[in-house]
């Protein structure tokens, strides 16, 4: 007698559900890690033995410690100069980017004048332009203007940014009009409704364009290079020339990178923090 298996189950919606859960979930793991990958090597090579950087095969678990590397970045250098340099350069770089970025976003959104379309559209088209073709120009203005060598040419070129214009004219545009209507009545002025109404409103666009800027001031080094002295330069030059002309270790210049990362990290956390501060606030009134 021929014994008929019973056929299985058949898949119901939730059994595919969890499956489509678990690939999801799968993909997410496998995306984090690539993400996270380059991190761990940068933590991983700034700990480890000079030797041990480039051992073939490659090592993911230095044999010690190698804390030197991170004294060696400090006193190889004039490193505090270098990263005080650094914050004071990005910190006046992005104000000034979000005090311009707000103005111009306003008006972009806000002000009828006549020619805005035309003016925003070019404003938009200089986003086309590579970085790299304004070298040459930005060198000749900076040099006429006697700035070559200053703190000048480091913050004010970079003080108004295209993308930050468009940015904060995109999200104040979504500001409703009765806001606005409601502000002019009451007799205030375009300033006072920005300042009253629209700012307290955009906190979380002007907390994303102060981390876009910071992020932007902290890693430059076109300008650097091009427009300062050695006695000007900042962190991330600093490292560039360790690396191309070899006269620190590998381990020694990722621990320096790592600092900075470490720098922009802790102040993005941070802002963020104080962007959510207010909603706890208010949840808990």
């Amino acid at each position: 007698m021929t014994i008929i298996p019973a056929p299985a189950p058949p898949v119901g919606p939730k059994g595919r559900r969890r499956s489509g859960h678990l690939a999801v979930h799968l993909v997410l793991l496998g995306s984090c890690a690539a993400i996270l990958l380059p991190y761990y090597l940068m933590v991983l090579t700034s700990v480890k033995p000079l030797h041990e950087v480039f051992t073939d095969p490659f090592t993911w678990i230095p044999s010690r410690l190698a804390w030197e590397n991170y004294r060696e970045a400090w006193t190889h250098a004039p490193f505090a100069r270098y990263f005080v340099n650094t914050l004071f350069i990005a910190i006046m770089e992005t104000t000034g980017v979000l005090v311009t970025s707000a103005l111009a976003g306003y008006a972009f959104a806000r002000m009828r004048f006549w020619g805005r379309e035309l003016v925003f559209t070019l404003f938009l088209g200089t986003l086309m332009v590579p970085g790299e073709v304004q070298l040459v120009p930005n060198y000749i203005t900076i040099t006429r203007l006697g700035w070559l060598n200053t703190y000048y040419a480091l913050i004010v070129p970079w003080l108004a940014s295209v993308f930050g214009i468009f940015f904060m004219r995109q999200f104040f545009a979504t500001i409703p009009q009765e806001l606005q209507d409601a502000a002019t009545i009451d007799g205030a002025s375009h300033l006072t409704f920005l300042r009253r109404v629209v700012v307290p409103l955009a906190r979380l666009a002007l907390v994303s364009g102060l981390v876009f800027g910071f992020v932007r001031a902290m890693t430059a080094v076109s300008q650097v290079i091009f427009l300062v002295s050695p006695s000007h330069n900042l962190v991330t030059a600093l490292i560039l020339s360790w690396v191309e002309y070899g006269t620190i270790g590998r381990g020694a210049a990722l621990s320096a990178v790592l600092v900075m990362t470490l720098v922009l990290v802790i102040a993005a956390l941070y802002l963020w923090t104080a962007r959510l501060e207010p909603e706890r606030e208010v949840g808990t009134a």
